[in-house]
């Protein structure tokens, strides 16, 4: 109330929602395989489920356009990455989704053999 004994009128924060709400209260289930470089997709000759939230639309539209990791989806989105990774899990579960697994760490490479390239470079260039 202010001086005059009137409601003081709610503000409320542009477009926030809490995670909670989104997710509906649901975590990420313990076998969960989904990481920050899994890279997903739209499966081909899907139709965007009816009654779908904003947030499920807006993943279509962009993993629509090809592949992107987890922590792409989240960060186009605004989202946190746990968030991010329940929808996309659930929309893989749906069908929705093709997933690609991460890249495998590139291995170490011999130190003698990148000297001879530098070597090799500074000789041809240097």
């Amino acid at each position: 109330m202010n001086a005059h004994g009137e409601e003081a009128p709610v503000t409320v924060a542009g477009d926030f929602v809490r995670s909670y709400v989104i997710t509906g209260g649901r975590r990420l289930p313990t076998a969960d395989d989904l990481s920050l470089h899994t890279l997903v997709t739209l499966a081909p000759d899907r139709e965007l489920p009816l009654g779908s939230s904003p947030e499920v639309r807006a993943i279509w539209d962009l993993c629509g356009g090809g592949y992107l990791s987890v922590a792409e989806v989240a960060a186009h989105l605004s989202l946190p990455v746990g968030v991010a990774r329940l929808l996309l899990t659930d929309l893989f579960e749906q069908g929705h989704l093709l997933r690609r697994a991460a890249p495998p760490r590139a291995q170490s490479v011999d130190r003698g053999i990148i000297e001879k390239v530098l070597h090799g470079l500074e000789s041809l260039y240097g």
